[in-house]
């Protein structure tokens, strides 16, 4: 584990060297993405080197300015703030997102589509390291899915079936939106301190607060609904993970605005522990002189309403995504 330095040492005095952090040439409208460009920038600038769970040693910083994205053009036109700077595993962010809402527990089923982000939690080797040696592997225990729709069910294993044990929250959070817009309480939670020691990885995206709004029209009446959705996340890995939570937490939000026939509003990110890993600072130098692109315009390829249950990859028709090439970083286990 890297040592905690006495005082902190920012990012941009690695090995005695200050790093080039060039900002890209701007727009008259600043796109969306400089937020996050610009939240980059500000931890490899002022970050405190820490220690951190993994080893690897991060920089960081606390509770930045929430980060907020539009989900719909003024035209109507669905947005996905799909980051451009860098191009993102679009297919891997759906696939997960259906997992959490399948309720499963395993890896196994993203494995053997091809999706491998999990792999690391629910290997062997790992799951032993945190006396988790009973679970088979891939077993990751009580975490996302199961909180969102089995919140309180006692775990016993990823083959068990929950069907009726503990609390729906998805459930909750649409038959509010329908019937009951305007409740302070439409909230998905997937921190709940009795489960986290069962647990291969604590949730990082950890709470959800969903708002509909009813703007009125030129002519006074009230229009369609609009949903918003803020996310507080309380572990922020800059590089890898919160790409992937921005449009995950946006498609979701999406989802339920398509199953609750809403308007897409915004979706706004309030981070914790905001950090960059020490590995991932020269990567996320060649990103930030890069200038960001559009973001795609998403299709959902199903009827207004029905289920939030029984989606495919094949329902979300994202156009136009032409983003910068890849940019290879380690992920930390």
């Amino acid at each position: 584990m890297a040592p905690l330095m006495n005082e902190p040492e920012p990012a941009a005095q690695i090995a005695g060297k200050k790093i080039d952090t060039v900002t890209p040439p701007k727009t008259v409208d600043k796109h969306e993405e400089y937020q996050y460009l610009d939240l980059i920038r500000e931890i490899l600038d002022t970050g405190e080197h820490r220690p951190d769970r993994t080893g690897t040693g991060t920089y960081s910083i606390f509770a930045p300015k929430p980060l907020k994205f539009s989900l719909s053009s003024p035209s109507g036109d669905l947005i996905l703030p799909l980051l451009t700077t860098k191009r993102v595993f679009l297919r891997a962010v759906i696939a997960e997102l259906l997992w959490f809402i399948s309720g499963s527990t395993s890896s196994l089923p993203l494995t053997a589509a091809g999706i491998k982000i999990w792999d690391g939690n629910g290997s062997r080797e790992y799951l032993d390291s945190v006396g988790l040696s009973h679970r088979a592997v891939g077993d990751l225990g009580p975490v996302y899915g199961f909180q969102w729709r089995h919140f309180g069910a006692e775990y016993i294993d990823a083959e068990t079936d929950y069907t009726g044990k503990g609390v729906d929250q998805l459930a909750e959070v649409i038959h509010k939106l329908k019937n009951n817009p305007y409740d302070r309480r439409i909230i998905l939670s997937a921190w709940n301190p009795k489960d986290l020691k069962l647990m291969a990885l604590p949730p990082c995206h950890m709470f959800a607060q969903f708002y509909v709004s009813f703007p009125k029209t030129t002519g006074g009446e009230k229009s369609k609904g609009r949903l918003d959705c803020q996310l507080y996340q309380r572990s922020c890995d800059m590089g890898l993970g919160v790409p992937f939570n921005i449009a995950s937490y946006a498609l979701l939000t999406h989802m339920l605005a398509h199953v609750c026939d809403l308007v897409p509003g915004t979706f706004t990110h309030t981070m914790g522990d905001a950090h960059v890993y020490v590995d991932h600072v020269d990567a996320l130098k060649v990103q930030l002189t890069r200038e960001p692109k559009s973001f795609p315009e998403l299709e959902i390829a199903r009827e207004i309403g029905g289920s939030i249950d029984g989606w495919k990859v094949e329902d979300f028709v994202v156009k136009g995504y032409e983003p910068h090439k890849g940019i290879a970083m380690k992920m930390s286990v």
